[in-house]
């Protein structure tokens, strides 16, 4: 029944949004710069250049690999391989756009002008900010990215292989069995959803294998609750309990001892110490440097901490600076840092850009969209949409967000690829 659900409602992808896009265009002969070639840098160029085709488009990233991050996931599960989730930069390059390989170390908003990691300048009409954030592995003492795949340490964020470093971790502690820990970071993060579904994937494979009597598995939750939206986190707080996953409330990580394999958290009753078999760590995130210590940076207010770009949260735009404009997880909005925000992001902020080109304001809005599949075993998720108001807002009428079926499980396992690629080349 619900995979006859998903072929019927196949029509309602348009209206979804995942069609060819309706966009403004401009002549106008701009200089725009893209400071990062992630997800939302690829969308971005792609997009200007087909909306502004005299523009002169210049994308910063030294980084030649790009990245699906969605998919670590999936391969710190063990379903999929690393090089599944690897492609080239180049490839999404649109024709026309010129690829600087090297990072922006400097941002200067008053000279509208940018400073590569080879130290020359370059000017800007409009500048995009989409590099991603840093993460903040230091942090947590006695943890490095050195310690994912060995001494009971898993990490998916690091990247494709130490997620399928993490993979085998699991599995190991699976066959051993033991304390696993869980949890996530008291800062934003990109993908909140992710700790849960490794959580869940990991008392699913224990099942499995029938070795779940064996495995006591502990989630250490940064406040009072597991999800952001109220209604998802009652119902996974009822998984939870279904599944004798046990939640540690108000514990963040704050240092490790590998050798002894004690993890030390910050509590509002003080630091407390928990021993572990195995531990999936993710650590604090914030804005990388170059925008942290740059005036484009929050000043004040919960989005300061971490350094993100100060923007409207409805537009993406600079209120400062208003040919500045930020997307996808270095944007300081109170939620978006998922890929599939970006796809929602990124036409509200290239809009208004080029609508401003043309002297007149785009009528379009952000609402905070954010999607989380939430994964909860093998052949099974949850499609958890929502907005700023911690709305649910599903895209598919026939998908329930709160129940764990097989058509949310295939949208995450086999539709989203497709999709994210679409999304790299202005599309989707």
């Amino acid at each position: 029944m619900e995979r006859r659900a998903f072929l019927a409602g196949a029509a309602a992808l348009a209206a979804a949004g995942w069609g060819p896009p309706v966009v403004a265009k401009s002549d106008a002969k701009a200089r725009v710069v893209i400071a990062g070639a992630g997800a939302a840098g690829l969308s971005i160029a792609s997009r200007v250049a087909r909306q502004m085709p005299n523009a002169t488009i210049t994308i910063f990233d030294a980084r030649r690999d790009h990245y699906f991050q969605p998919g670590w996931t999936l391969v710190g599960a063990g379903w999929w391989k690393p090089g599944q989730t690897v492609e080239s930069t180049k490839r999404y390059i649109p024709s026309g756009v010129k690829w600087v390989e090297q990072s922006i170390i400097e941002f200067n908003p008053d000279a509208n002008e940018v400073t590569d990691a080879s130290g020359q300048k370059h000017a800007y009409d409009w500048l995009f900010v989409a590099t991603g954030l840093s993460l903040d592995y230091d942090q947590i003492q006695g943890m490095s990215r050195d310690l994912i795949g060995i001494k009971g340490i898993a990490s998916i964020y690091a990247g494709p292989e130490a997620a399928a470093a993490s993979a085998k971790v699991i599995d190991e502690y699976i066959q051993k069995g033991g304390v696993s820990l869980f949890g996530r970071p008291a800062t934003d993060m990109k993908c909140a959803g992710a700790p849960l579904k490794m959580t869940f994937i990991t008392e699913d494979k224990a099942t499995r294998a029938g070795r779940r009597a064996d495995c006591q598995i502990r989630y250490a939750a940064h406040n009072q609750g597991l999800f952001a939206v109220p209604v998802v986190d009652v119902r996974v707080k009822e998984m939870f309990a279904e599944r004798g996953i046990e939640p540690l409330y108000s514990h963040v990580i704050h240092s490790l001892d590998a050798d002894a394999k004690k993890a030390t958290y910050q509590t509002p009753n003080g630091l407390v110490t928990l021993d572990y078999d195995m531990i999936h760590v993710i650590p604090p995130m914030s804005a990388p440097p170059s925008v942290r210590n740059s005036p484009l940076a929050w000043q004040t207010g919960s989005q300061a901490p971490g350094g993100w770009v100060e923007v409207d949260q409805t537009t993406l735009r600079s209120p400062r600076y208003p040919n500045v404009f930020a997307v996808g997880d270095v944007a300081g909005v109170p939620k978006g840092k998922t890929a599939a925000s970006v796809k929602f992001q990124v036409p509200v902020a290239v809009d208004h850009m080029v609508a401003a080109a043309n002297g007149i304001e785009s009528p379009k809005l952000y609402n905070g969209y954010t999607s989380c599949p939430m994964v909860t075993g093998l052949g099974k998720a949850m499609l958890i949409e929502f907005d700023y108001e911690n709305n649910l807002v599903p895209s598919f009428p026939f998908i329930d967000p709160l129940k764990e079926l097989w058509v949310s499980w295939f949208i995450e396992e086999k539709a989203l690829l497709g999709t994210y690629k679409a999304m790299l080349r202005g599309y989707a």
